[in-house]
């Protein structure tokens, strides 16, 4: 018998002439993922993907870190055995003996049909040799263990416990995005839907030092460091924006200035994320939640994008965004006291309704092209590891 993890994917299974691409990304990122933890090889059989281990492998480790890969619908730890009903029926009985149970049911999956015996007539072997061995009764609807055995390839895997994983696709197969990381609770939950979704999340931070102070940049970090647990290798640039809104301050009116901030950003981030070959823009923005996420602001913000920004959490409540941010463990951080700088010098009264008209009039004031350049020349990069 070997011990080892058997991972099924749930919506890569419907990708038919793209399956194998989805499938190689999957297994990349698992060997990504328990890197230094004695996975010995990560292989692809037919609907699956076994993750051998070394004998010293931390089990408990690796359990944890399958449980945060993308593109995973549910794994076990299973014993691998031979295709005959005796190995099958030594494996069952080796994982029951130590179960607390008093009810039962066998399931069988045989994708090789070349074995001699139906998934029912195996699961009714089994069965039989479990109860006569633990003196457990059968119970088809609601038992206290399920022993399942799946017949694939060259080999059986029985195993009496199925772990839910986090679901989705694997993280880089839908390609890259530059996610607008704040350092609140919205934008790494966006984040993380995103890389659910498949794709490979790259960050930009704003901030204004020294009209603020460095917090918000060892909370961006510290939230990065979190999501690459999900995102594995990640890039954040830094980029300084004290100027720019020094600029905004001195030159347009007070009511505008959120509006003219976040089109700044934009402009900004749409640069970076060009030269990192990111395919568009990732907000945190949920509609109606502060005065620049109006749905007459949002347009008038994406006015000047020229490749496009999705907004995971748009139709989300408050409740929502911090139960999932709760989830993946983002949200003490988030909820740190830190100095954004988009708050920095708003007015009382900011407009929630502005015309695309008074906005561009408003920012005529300013040598927007000067401004981004000087911004984009100065941004600083660091890599942070899972």
């Amino acid at each position: 018998m070997e011990k080892l993890f058997l991972v099924h994917y749930g919506e890569i299974g419907l990708k038919r002439g793209n399956r194998s691409y989805f499938e190689k990304k999957l297994a990349q990122n698992i060997k990504l993922a328990l890197k230094g933890m004695g996975c010995a090889e990560v292989r692809r059989i037919y609907g699956r993907i076994l993750v051998m281990l070394h004998p010293d492998a931390d089990v408990a480790a690796i359990h944890e870190q399958l449980r945060k890969v993308m593109g995973i619908a549910h794994f076990e730890l299973v014993l691998a055995v031979e295709q005959t009903l005796d190995a099958i029926q030594d494996a069952a009985l080796e994982l029951v003996k130590d179960q607390q149970f008093k009810t039962l049911k066998v399931e069988t999956k045989r994708a090789n049909k070349r074995f001699p015996l139906t998934s029912p007539e195996i699961s009714a072997r089994v069965g039989a040799t479990l109860l006569g061995a633990t003196g457990a009764s059968a119970d088809m609807h609601t038992p206290d263990l399920r022993c399942n055995i799946e017949i694939v390839d060259e080999a059986a895997y029985v195993y009496v416990e199925k772990i839910r994983g986090v679901g989705g696709l694997p993280v880089g197969a839908s390609g890259k995005v530059l996610v607008m990381l704040s350092g609140g609770i919205d934008s790494p939950v966006a984040a993380w839907r995103m890389m659910k979704r498949g794709v490979k999340a790259l960050f930009v931070h704003f901030y204004s030092y020294p009209y603020t102070d460095k917090a918000s940049l060892e909370k961006v970090e510290e939230l990065v460091s979190i999501l690459a647990a999900w995102n594995y290798r990640t890039l954040i640039y830094l980029v300084p924006f004290a100027e720019v809104q020094r600029e905004i301050v001195t030159q347009t009116p007070a009511p505008y200035r959120v509006i003219l901030y976040r089109r700044m950003m934009v402009r900004i981030a749409q640069q970076i994320a060009a030269a990192a070959k990111a395919e568009c823009l990732v907000t945190g923005e949920s509609l109606g939640q502060v005065a620049s996420q109006t749905l007459g602001n949002l347009r008038v913000i994406e006015d000047v994008a020229e490749i496009p920004i999705l907004r995971p959490l748009i139709g989300d409540d408050k409740a929502e965004i911090m139960d999932l941010a709760e989830k993946i463990r983002t949200f003490e951080i988030s909820t740190l006291p830190h100095d954004d700088c988009c708050s920095l010098f708003v007015p009382d009264h900011p407009t929630t309704n502005a015309s695309l008209e008074a906005v561009q009039e408003a920012e005529a004031a300013l040598d927007v092209d000067t401004l981004t350049k000087l911004a984009v020349e100065s941004v600083e990069k660091k890599i942070i590891d899972n």
